[in-house]
């Protein structure tokens, strides 16, 4: 990933809540018909090994299912837009002014170690169910369906984990430029996460 410094988010808890907010990732392989690229949700568990490691399962037809011990690369992508040159301060001064792309986003890579294990996959379901259905009215639990059922579900896929050996994060959030521009961007875009990141980085303050 092209990263110049300014752009460069090395702290690793925004690095690890990025991944927690935005766990939808694309799991990166390199086989013998070339690059490959799979959408899986993961699952953060930060204390395993200096990075963390990364959880999840796919169905057993999935080609990652093949994959053990390759090196991998995940790309997870948090906050996006675009940014208008109508919302610089610099505009009205001297018109040299032109459209970008904010973003930020979190490449991990490591080794994908398959777990073909029953009690690991169910444990695995419950952290990831658990971590998505807190917060709302009546939260599911794998325990609410059919044991049987469950089961049968449960021999359809297997688990994957990555120990994440490798991380880097790129805040691309208007760092290059001067602070009255990163100023009327906060101003035009307030109460949206863009806004406060950019907020967060200003040179303004």
């Amino acid at each position: 990933m092209y990263l110049p410094k300014h752009f460069a988010e090395n702290d690793i808890a925004k690095l690890h809540y990025l991944m927690r907010d935005f766990p939808l990732a694309a799991i990166v392989t390199h086989g013998a018909d070339g690059l490959e690229a799979n959408h899986i949700p993961l699952h953060l568990v930060p204390d395993t090994g200096p990075n963390g490691s990364l959880r999840g399962h796919v169905a057993r037809g999935n080609p990652l299912a093949a994959a053990d011990g390759q090196e991998i690369l995940v790309i997870f992508q948090g906050h996006q837009r675009y940014i208008s040159p109508a919302n610089y301060a610099t505009k009205a001064e001297h018109g040299k002014v032109v459209p970008t792309w904010n973003y930020c986003a979190v490449h991990a890579t490591g080794r994908l170690r398959l777990i073909d294990d029953a009690e690991w996959l169910l444990a695995q379901l419950a952290a990831l169910t658990a971590e998505h259905e807190a917060g709302l009215a009546k939260p599911w639990a794998v325990s609410d369906a059919p044991a049987d059922y469950i089961e049968k579900m449960l021999g359809a896929i297997v688990g994957i984990e990555i120990v994440v050996e490798r991380l880097i994060g790129k805040w691309k959030v208007s760092q290059n430029q001067p602070a009255v521009n990163q100023a009327s961007l906060v101003e035009a875009l307030a109460g949206e996460p863009m806004g406060e990141l950019i907020r967060e980085r200003g040179l303004f303050k």
